[in-house]
């Protein structure tokens, strides 16, 4: 069983380790969680492409020490231009996958990056954005080696992913991806982030870049105009919460599945599965799945546009409800919708007892492929999640947020333990956050051993097209048995530490003497490090 690095003040944890570099040495230099957070932010970006980066979204949950719990969606909308219409008259069925048509919302991550540092000076936050954005100027200007996880990657439509405005020239060499090792510079990307770094993040989108960013979207034909990066603002937003035996959980509220997560922990709380990795502990974890999953299909959409109050599905009474219709003898059949996304989660807390939960992504494995050529930088493809049927739940309309897969966590437990956790996965968020969340909380398993142990799927994610349950080849074959007798269907992909299984991460700092412990998925290239 692997050792969960403690450490003495603050940590921060990363699925790359330049990125968790970057965070520590913002500690180290006396900022706070959240500094740390856009130093780490701006790293990942450069360092993992292909799970994010400045031209995709964000979301922040920040826990203060006063046990205030606040969000940051840094979401963007769909431009101007970004009408049914427009895909009609193109005679398109669907939103593309890949290409200009695929740029279809707002890049909204850059603003979260500047309310959360607003929000780190009203802490006593001060160090300068240059020294915050230093690292990532650094690795995208010197170059830095090609992650593990970019060279085992296999995008999905990757011919279309190739043929999309100047990604190849950008991410492949001599026509084919780089190997693990290699070094690449993103010189654009670097100019762009120094410039930033120099004139402060709103010129992203009122400034200079601003300038640059829309003169390129309207050359390739994309649906975003100047405008719409003028109008667009990060907002704060209140977390949705639920109070579970002895800890508080929060997970931030539509567009986001957060309230799936909420929802999948209540049902599970009410089985009261006694024996962890038991065949009834994970028969739980994909009956409850199913039934969070059914509610998030038919309510979640733009936060404006809400049909009621997310809340009221986290009601008590309504949970025993929906436990009350598991059968722990049979599996469901409910069919769930496809959630794909590739993404990063990372964590912070400092010294002063702020922690940070966070999520970044351009969606789809370096999202729309468009990369512009005046700036670097590589737009998202998250407006997939609109649907052009005026009749859907998130129909694409101008200025709506699209349905987002990105969920960060936090917890504060009873005793005064605070919890910072998440991962990446799509459809699978919501999942291995309850199984890494109740096996530390539930089952008392060690923070290390919670994210290491093997991990489920049920459902869709990441290019497969089965809505099996996919389970890593370390699960217990009486276990799988088991479940299949019960009536799922179990899908053995074949490997100790899955990618499509989730990069997770979780880190909890303790009241006595405030000592971290924290980790990073050995599925990914990152782990945690701190002071």
């Amino acid at each position: 069983m692997p050792d969960t690095p403690v450490f003495a003040h603050a940590a921060v944890a990363a699925p790359h380790a330049l990125a968790a570099s970057a965070g520590q040495t913002v500690l180290a230099q006396g900022g706070n969680a959240l500094e740390a957070m856009i130093a780490m932010a701006a790293a990942i970006a450069v360092v993992y492409p292909h799970m994010n980066g400045i031209g995709g979204d964000g979301f922040w949950l920040i826990r203060e020490r006063n046990g205030r719990v606040r969000g940051i969606e840094a979401c963007g909308p769909a431009g101007t231009l970004a009408t049914r219409q427009r895909y009609r008259e193109k005679e398109l069925e669907a939103i593309p996958a890949r290409g200009p048509d695929a740029a279809v919302t707002v890049a909204g991550t850059v603003g979260g990056w500047g309310l959360a540092l607003a929000m780190a000076r009203a802490f006593g936050g001060r160090l300068p954005l240059d020294a915050l954005l230093a690292d990532a100027i650094r690795h995208a200007r010197e170059g830095c080696p090609i992650s593990a996880s970019e060279a085992r990657y296999l995008p999905k439509e990757s011919d279309t992913l190739h043929d999309a405005p100047n990604f190849s020239a950008t991410y492949l060499t001599e026509g084919k991806p780089y190997a693990a090792g290699a070094v690449r510079r993103q010189t654009k990307l670097a100019d762009t982030l120094a410039q930033l770094a120099h004139a402060g993040l709103a010129d992203f989108y009122r400034g200079d870049v601003a300038r640059e960013i829309a003169a390129d979207l309207e050359r390739l034909g994309a649906p975003v105009t100047r405008a719409d990066l003028q109008a667009y603002a990060a907002r704060e937003r209140a977390p949705l919460s639920l109070r579970r035996r002895d800890a508080t959980l929060y997970n931030f509220p539509p567009p986001t599945q957060g309230i799936a997560a909420l929802i999948l922990l209540g049902i599970l709380e009410r089985l009261n599965v006694r024996q962890a990795e038991s065949p009834a502990h994970y028969h739980a974890l994909i009956e409850a799945t199913k039934r969070a999953f059914a509610i998030r299909d038919r309510f979640v959409t733009d936060f404006d546009r809400l049909a009621g109050d997310p809340s009221a599905f986290l009601d008590p009474r309504r949970l025993d409800r929906e436990a009350a219709l598991i059968d722990m003898g049979r599996a469901a059949q409910i069919p769930v919708r496809s959630g794909e996304g590739d993404t990063v989660w990372m964590g912070a807390i400092d010294g002063d007892g702020m922690a940070v939960s966070f999520i970044q992504s351009v969606y789809w494995e370096f999202g729309s492929g468009c990369v512009l050529p005046g700036t670097g930088i590589c737009w998202q493809n998250r407006g997939m999640s609109f649907s052009l049927d005026p009749n859907a739940v998130n129909p694409l309309e101008p200025g709506r947020r699209p349905f987002h897969t990105l969920i960060p966590a936090l917890a504060a437990f009873d005793d005064g333990r605070v919890m910072s956790y998440g991962s990446m996965g799509g459809d699978g968020q919501p999942q291995f956050q309850a199984q890494i969340f109740s096996r530390y909380a539930d089952y008392g398993m060690s923070v290390a051993d919670a994210v290491d142990a093997p991990r489920l799927l049920y459902g869709r994610t990441w290019g497969a097209e089965s809505l099996s349950v996919k389970v890593e080849d370390r699960f217990d074959p009486a276990c799988i048995t088991a479940l299949r007798r019960l009536g799922h269907d179990i899908e053995e992909l074949g490997g100790a530490y899955i990618d499509s299984l989730g990069h997770a991460g979780m880190l909890v700092r303790h009241p006595r003497g405030g000592r971290i412990e924290a980790t990073h998925d050995p599925r990914s290239d990152g782990g945690a490090a701190g002071l």
